[in-house]
Order: structure tokens, then sequence, then C-alpha cells
């Protein structure tokens, strides 16, 4: 149950509602205030309802609760406005899940950094019967990250990120470096499908 809030004035006071004649009861009048005490605090929430759902505008506390609206697990080091943009953009996020584009918008979210992606996988039409098939039979995913100070970057965070969003079958690798190209942090050896650990993986995978 709300409780009252002082100085919260009421939307829609009680008193302006009774009968005219009733109005003209200073008496009653101060009674019904009572009402507009409780009432305004609900009235208020009900007014603002749709910034109580939009991630940018909602409470801290709501936001970690659209998160779950969206299937999204909240990193304690993720800080408020990260879980805001995250919570906001996991639709389209879901959207391109599997895509080079997804897993790099992904990595983005969590990382101020340039995000590069290469994949065996490819996509090619012909009207000729027999010609080769594009990528590679060997599928391969690396997520390479370049940022100003590597050593900050928790590289099993990243490696947890991308394999929540990569295809399931296909191993990956993160490397993390300095944009500058020097300062390569790979975070570990390559790990296919079935070693890859539920949404709080370690290391690269």
């Amino acid at each position: 149950m709300r409780k009252a809030l002082p100085d919260l004035p009421s939307a829609a006071p009680v008193g302006l509602r009774l009968p005219g004649v009733l109005q003209e009861d200073d008496l009653l009048l101060r009674f019904v205030q009572a009402f507009d005490d409780g009432f305004a605090p609900v009235l208020a929430t009900l007014d603002g309802l749709p910034a109580y759902v939009d991630p940018l505008l909602a409470p801290e506390d709501f936001v970690d609760w659209l998160a779950g609206w969206v299937g999204i697990d909240v990193d304690d080091a993720w800080t408020l406005q990260q879980r805001r943009d995250i919570v906001a953009q996991a639709a389209g996020i879901h959207r391109r899940r599997g895509t080079a584009r997804g897993v790099a918008d992904a990595v983005r979210l969590v990382v101020e950094a340039d995000v590069e992606v290469e994949e065996t996988g490819g996509t090619e039409w012909s009207a000729s019967p027999g010609k080769a098939m594009p990528g590679s039979a060997e599928p391969h995913l690396l997520v390479r990250v370049r940022c100003e100070r590597p050593d900050d970057v928790d590289a099993r965070r990243l490696d947890a990120i991308v394999a929540a969003v990569k295809p399931a079958h296909v191993p990956h690798r993160v490397e993390v470096l300095a944009r500058d190209g020097a300062g390569a942090a790979p975070s570990g050896g390559e790990r296919g499908p079935e070693d890859v650990p539920p949404t709080t993986a370690g290391s690269d995978g």
C-alpha cells in the first residue's frame, strides 16, 4: 500500500467532485482532504505509468525488472546507464541474434570499443548449378575488441555475452586489443559449443 506523501497535490481533489452545496461546507472539505493525501501518490503513479515501462526513464529498481521482460540477466558490474541502454536495445539485439552485426552490437553495449567480427559463414546466390559454396566448412567466430584501456576490460564477461548471442554451434574466440594494435589480450583458447557454460561463461569461447 502506498503511503501518503507530504505536500503532493492530488490531480483530482475529492472536494471538487462534491455537489456544489456540499463544497460550501468548510469542515467537509477539510475532512475529504485526507482522501486526497492518500489518492495523490496513486494518481501520480497512474499518470506517469508510461515512464515506468520506459527503460530510459524508469526508476532504478524498475530497470532491473524490465530486464527480465526482455530476457536480460543483469550483471552487477553494469552501471545504471548501461542497464538502461541494454534493456532499451534488447529487442533489436534479439532480432539480430546469431548474426555478426548482432554480436558486435551486443559487445558495444557493455564496453566502449571498436568491435570487429570475423566469421566463416557466408551467403550467395547463383543461377548456375554446382557453384562453390561461400564461407568455410569449418565454422569459427572471432570477435576482436579494440579499446583505450584493454587491461580494464573483463574478457570473461565479454566471452559470456558473445556465447549468449552467437549461433550455438559455432566455436568462438574473443581478443581484447589496444586501439593502436598493441597490447593484445586474447581471452583464452578457442571453445566449441559443448564447452560453453550458461550465461555466466568465463573465459573466451
